[in-house]
């Protein structure tokens, strides 16, 4: 059966009003900005109140999203050294997680102003994975990027150099190619920084791709694309499902919640082989998307890293103007 939608259920916000409110079962935090990095404080703080509000980017109305039934949490991050502090909070909730955690190396491009230090995010994936186990964390490098200085060859080069460092801290690897044509904001910004791009031919990919897989079985790991519409299956490379209630269940087994919720016990999480007919495919984001349903908290034109690449983001000077109107305050920008 197709998802229904998430139940609906009453909340009292801190001003002591009454508004209706959705109780997702999973959340994603964020595909629209890090909340890792950069508003862990307010991550924790919201789950202590039991509910935050979200502002439709779209239409700009006001959503509030109650906790009281979510049983997992899947986190977006290049930096999730902040929130390390809190997971514990998480487990001593019965709220299990995981963390999709993306390490580039475009440090001499200069495409990840604000990201720490390759090496201090390599020590944070190992402390992350030596305390909470590997199966949590995912590694991503995401998106490649092709330019007039950097081709596949330089690309598989950053891929193994970072890989040979944490590869026996993860059990995953997923990439996903840089489709800039599509978002004409990233284009500008490509444009603003110097960056002369180019499009990823079928040659580009195939290479790419042979590369992974050499790598990925010297390494163990598994190897998926997120999104994409090619089939890569004959190096190995499936398509990813990055909000995975496989996975899901693998951590939180004993989640009978989470478990009815994804239908485990009778199975139809696993006989679903074409994701597009998934019964809990998220139909808010692409085609290719393979993710089950969840409620995004982030908010975007709220993200400080500023890579350039970044599709979130409007621009570096309205993130600017965001941080400016609310000083410390971030829970005015990511939603009270």
């Amino acid at each position: 059966m197709a998802f229904k939608g998430w139940d609906r259920t009453k909340i009292i916000t801190e001003q002591g009003t009454t508004e209706d409110a959705i109780a997702p079962i999973i959340i994603s935090a964020s595909r629209a900005t890090d909340i890792p990095a950069f508003y862990s404080s307010w991550f924790r703080n919201r789950f202590e109140q039991k509910y935050c509000k979200w502002i439709n980017p779209f239409n700009r109305k006001a959503q509030y999203v109650s906790f009281d039934k979510t049983r997992f949490v899947v986190f977006w991050s290049k930096n999730p050294a902040p929130i390390i502090k809190h997971l514990p909070f998480l487990d001593e909730n019965g709220i299990g997680w995981y963390i999709q955690f993306t390490v580039n190396d475009y440090e001499l491009e200069g495409f990840e102003p604000n990201v720490p230090d390759l090496d201090q995010r390599i020590e944070t994936f190992a402390r992350l994975s030596e305390k909470w186990g590997k199966d949590r964390i995912i590694w991503r490098f995401d998106p490649l990027v092709l330019t007039d200085k950097m081709g596949p060859e330089r690309l598989l080069e950053k891929i193994e150099s970072i890989g040979e460092r944490v590869h026996q801290y993860t059990e995953k690897l997923v990439i996903s190619f840089a489709d800039i044509s599509n978002y004409a904001k990233v284009k500008r910004s490509l444009k603003s920084s110097n960056v002369d791009w180019r499009h990823f031919e079928a040659r580009d990919i195939d290479g790419i791709a042979r590369g992974v897989k050499d790598f990925c079985g010297r390494w163990s790991l598994e190897s998926a694309t997120c999104g994409e519409p090619v089939d890569l299956l004959q190096y190995g490379i499936s398509h990813n499902r990055c909000i995975d209630g496989e996975l899901m269940m693998k951590i939180s087994g004993t989640d009978k919640e989470l478990a009815r919720f994804l239908s485990y016990e009778q199975g139809a999480l696993f006989e679903q082989p074409d994701k597009g007919k998934h019964p809990l495919k998220d139909k808010g984001q692409r085609k290719e998307c393979g993710c089950i349903v969840s409620k995004d908290i982030g908010q975007y034109n709220t993200c400080e890293h500023l890579c350039v690449y970044c599709y979130a983001n409007t621009s570096a000077s309205v993130v600017k103007k965001n941080r400016n109107l609310t000083g410390s305050n971030s829970e005015a920008i990511v939603g009270v």
